[in-house]
């Protein structure tokens, strides 16, 4: 498993992957570094990790069958209806990938994660 291997970056990390999931895995990275530019990555949990005023932003991971996404359990409870159609548990959610990632949602789901750790870095 890939939990067990102690990664030095994400680069590294995506490399472990056939290619189809390197692309899945590059998009969402991406993604992630154009909303949020300042979010400093890191690896934690043995999967890519961003962190926005010190604090979790997100976090996601490649799979054989899915690709996993974690936004804190408060990303995923602000769009519960929108990934109901995904299997996940309180604080993450599977996306096929033998299906379209749905990179608009996870770009409204970063979005709101880096508007509440801002706002939260305020208080």
């Amino acid at each position: 498993m890939k939990e067990k291997i102690q990664f030095q970056n994400v680069d590294e990390y995506i490399r472990t992957f056939p290619e189809n999931i390197q692309q899945l895995l590059s998009e969402i990275r991406k993604l992630i570094l154009k909303l949020a530019p300042e979010a400093g990555e890191t690896i934690a949990y043995g999967m890519p990790a961003y962190k926005t005023y010190g604090k979790p932003l997100v976090y996601f991971a490649g799979h054989k069958n899915h690709i996993g996404f974690y936004a804190t359990p408060s990303g995923h409870s602000a769009f519960e209806k929108d990934l109901s159609v995904y299997r996940g548990g309180k604080g993450s959610v599977k996306f096929p990938i033998d299906q379209p990632i749905p990179y608009e949602l996870i770009g409204r789901i970063i979005q709101f994660r880096v508007n509440e750790n801002a706002k939260n870095a305020k208080k």
